[in-house]
């Protein structure tokens, strides 16, 4: 999972309606997505050729309205550093007590709805906060937040993972906000 990423973003809470309806947990996983680009053979949206750039910014929109989804389809402060939120994730899944699934939804949200920096130390408290979690879990959660943020990275590139939003189950990964029916039919066949 990758708190900046539009697409995550545009597969809004669909996963956590899936995991629901089949009574499985999801194990959240932040990674650096930066990371997993280039050493996957992917290339940055910043990066890329003129023509992918246009097609993105042409798609975007269509799957949130297709979707249903407000949008700001050019936020102020993207692209930004996500592993801040990405760490604070990482400390609320480890203490538990909130809603795990909320907090991802509420950063998305502020990033890609609100204009909101989710690099910024009150966007994350506030998203933190209004999930149940002690804020202050950003302060003593962030050395082993940045270690499992690398590991995590790891688990995603030997999981075979190249872009997000990613669910593996088993050996099975589904990319794409497109592909989560294709995980909802999955889960149905194994269980």
């Amino acid at each position: 999972m990758v708190t900046s990423s539009v697409f995550t973003y545009l597969a809004g809470d669909e996963l956590e309606h899936i995991a629901a309806k089949y009574r499985v947990k999801i194990n959240y996983k932040p990674f650096n997505l930066r990371q997993v680009f280039k050493r996957t053979g992917g290339t940055a949206p910043d990066d890329r050729h003129v023509s992918r750039q246009i097609y993105r910014a042409q798609e975007i929109p269509r799957i949130a309205k297709h979707k249903g989804v407000d949008i700001t389809v050019k936020p102020a402060f993207w692209p930004t550093n996500p592993a801040p939120s990405c760490y604070a994730i990482i400390a609320a899944q480890a203490v538990g007590g909130g809603n795990v699934g909320e907090l991802c939804q509420s950063i998305l949200r502020a990033c890609w709805l609100e204009d909101k920096d989710i690099a910024d130390d009150k966007v994350i408290k506030d998203a933190l906060i209004s999930n149940g979690f002690d804020a202050s879990i950003t302060e003593s959660g962030l050395l082993e937040g940045a270690e499992t943020f690398l590991r995590n990275t790891e688990d995603a590139i030997q999981a075979n993972v190249f872009g997000s939003p990613s669910y593996i189950v088993g050996d099975q990964v589904f990319f794409g906000q497109d592909r989560l029916e294709y995980l909802n039919a999955y889960l149905a066949e194994i269980s």
